[in-house]
């Protein structure tokens, strides 16, 4: 109404009869499950009087992440942080469709300890890799390390590369894409380059081998916005293969039919050590197997 017109979206929500904190606003904003005027606004849009917002609640999952015993191939780990080497198929956090079995319930069980501030949901994350990205994450063990590397990400202090292998033959050897990266306004399941309050998102890639009919690049990312490879390597029409989501929609090669999941893989991790000043870590990690069939299989058709 009138007397509500000029306040962000964000401090409205939070003091509606949604009941959520700041935090779990932003997060449904994030997860494109708040509309306004049924688009997907930003926390910060200021409101205007006749302002339709509808907020979307998912279904309830349950509070506590539960701890499982489940094999943890760990890079590097100390009381602060523990780097995982994720391997593709495995969910970051639960989430409806995903209540367990995920890296945050074996995080549970290895550590029990962990960070509590990402939520009961999501103790110690402070970013994510989707289910079928394999390759480095980093969790946080206390409160102190967490904030400090949520403070990284958000300055973009952390240097994240990967491999990535796409469709076609790409021209040139090495490039820039500066696209902003948001959720789709007709589909808050995708993410769009074309979003009319996409965040500001840069990907650098260099060719490493080429196949004819695909190419793997490395690939480093200067921001991290949700599936942001993914979009930006499907805008120069060179999807990374296997992507189901925004990649090939039907099968210009056979070989296409066998590759079994995208072929992302996040291969170095490098960051400021959270309390340790002047430590840097560093963490590698080599192609799994599956990639690495992907990649003879493209090899032996040159």
């Amino acid at each position: 109404d009138k007397s509500q017109g000029g306040q962000r979206l964000d401090i409205y929500l939070a003091q509606s009869e949604a009941a959520l904190s700041r935090s779990q606003v932003k997060y449904a904003i994030e997860e494109g499950d708040v509309l306004v005027n049924d688009k997907v606004p930003k926390d910060s849009q200021h409101l205007k009087e006749g302002d339709v917002i509808v907020l979307t609640k998912r279904p309830p999952v349950e509070a506590i992440a539960v701890p499982q015993e489940m094999p943890l191939d760990i890079v590097y780990e100390d009381d602060a942080v523990i780097v995982i080497n994720k391997p593709a198929g495995m969910v970051v956090h639960p989430a409806p469709g995903n209540p367990d079995k995920t890296l945050v319930n074996a995080l549970l069980f290895h550590c029990h300890d962990l960070s509590g501030i990402g939520g009961v949901l999501r103790p110690g994350i402070v970013h994510r890799l989707d289910k079928d990205t394999s390759g480095l994450i980093v969790a946080a063990k206390s409160d102190d390390a967490h904030r400090n590397l949520s403070s990284q990400f958000e300055k973009h202090d952390v240097h994240k590369k990967y491999l990535a292998l796409v469709w076609g033959d790409v021209k040139g050897n090495s490039g820039e894409i500066v696209l902003p990266v948001g959720r789709h306004t007709n589909n808050r399941k995708k993410m769009s380059t074309k979003s009319r309050h996409g965040k500001g998102a840069l990907t650098l890639w260099k060719v490493r081998e080429r196949f004819g009919v695909a190419t793997l690049l490395d690939v480093e990312i200067k921001t991290g916005r949700t599936h942001q490879i993914r979009r930006h390597m499907a805008s120069l029409r060179h999807p990374v293969l296997g992507d189901r989501e925004h990649g090939l929609k039907t099968a210009r090669d056979p070989r296409l039919l066998t590759v079994p999941r995208q072929m992302l893989h996040a291969s170095s991790l490098e960051l400021p050590h959270p309390l340790k000043r002047g430590v840097v870590l560093k963490a590698h990690s080599p192609l799994p197997a599956d990639f690495r069939r992907c990649l003879k299989l493209f090899d032996m058709g040159k």
